[in-house]
């Protein structure tokens, strides 16, 4: 498989600091084509987010070999994104999406409540590669933060290339109008239970409101272990609007008490961010 790396020289660092910016890279401590493979972990009993009891985030990377890259990665998410210091380029093109109705299942994995798409439900291209929508999944409150704020949620679309590459599409909240992609799965989440997974009919992605065409974009990880790197992030810059209700009942399904399901942000480690706005 081909793979196009770019390269950008910043003033701003060493000299001989190299910032890779791809769309797609590769780097010699692990390959994109692993990405997919290792995907979000099913047990969550394993770890939590609540720091003190011995397996928060803190503790990830020490609580399985397989998840040193919670502690260890250098390319980590979720992230800060302070808009004085992006890189604005245009170039960058409006982010493609083609979704279709498809049926889903809605799935409370103790940690989140997923939605999954069991047959094809559309894709996502990024500079010529098409990645497949597999599933979203909700955290409260937001993980990624723009300028230091947090806002109360945050949705991540998963896309899936044939070459195993992950790419994530997120969408930011605050408190105000009901969203309505929620609207429409809210008697499901009401009634969905612990670990529980139920066939729910057709669901449209075409539904989730991005907000607009600007976007900010890095590379990074899953944000849950193995924390794996190589994840291609899209990170809407609209912050939407969903009611509180409707992210109280997203936190009522999931584990009783657990008031954050969000990783805290992580270290940019030489990292620039790219910023996407048409031409005016």
């Amino acid at each position: 498989m081909a793979l196009f790396i770019f390269f950008f020289f910043s003033k701003n660092y060493r000299p001989n600091f190299l910032v890779l910016f791809p769309i797609l890279f590769v780097l010699s401590s692990f390959s994109l084509s692993s990405v997919a493979s290792e995907s979000e972990v099913g047990d969550e009993s394993a770890f939590s987010y609540n720091e003190g009891n011995g397996n928060g985030p803190k503790e990830w990377g020490k609580l399985k070999a397989d998840w040193k890259s919670c502690e260890e990665g250098k390319y980590q998410s979720p992230i800060n994104i302070v808009e004085e210091d992006v890189q604005v380029l245009p170039k960058l093109g409006k982010l493609r999406r083609d979704y279709n109705p498809a049926p889903a299942i809605v799935k409370n994995r103790g940690h989140d409540i997923l939605i999954r798409w069991e047959t094809d439900a559309g894709k996502i291209t990024i500079n010529g590669t098409k990645y497949k929508l597999s599933q979203c999944h909700w955290h409260a409150p937001s993980e990624h933060s723009f300028n230091g704020i947090r806002y109360d949620l945050e949705m991540h679309l998963v896309h899936t290339s044939d070459h195993k590459e992950t790419a994530v599409v997120a969408i930011l909240y605050k408190f105000g109008r009901p969203d309505r992609f929620l609207s429409k799965l809210f008697h499901h989440l009401k009634s969905i239970g612990k670990k529980e997974e139920k066939e729910i009919g057709i669901v449209n992605p075409g539904d989730i409101k991005f907000g607009g065409r600007k976007y900010y974009r890095y590379i990074g990880s899953l944000t849950v272990p193995p924390c794996t790197e190589g994840v291609l992030w899209t990170i809407q810059k609209k912050v939407r609007t969903v009611s509180r209700e409707q992210v109280r009942a997203l936190k009522t399904a999931i584990h009783d008490g657990l008031k954050t399901n969000a990783r805290p942000t992580q270290a940019l480690d030489g990292r620039r961010i790219q910023f996407y706005t048409p031409h005016k």
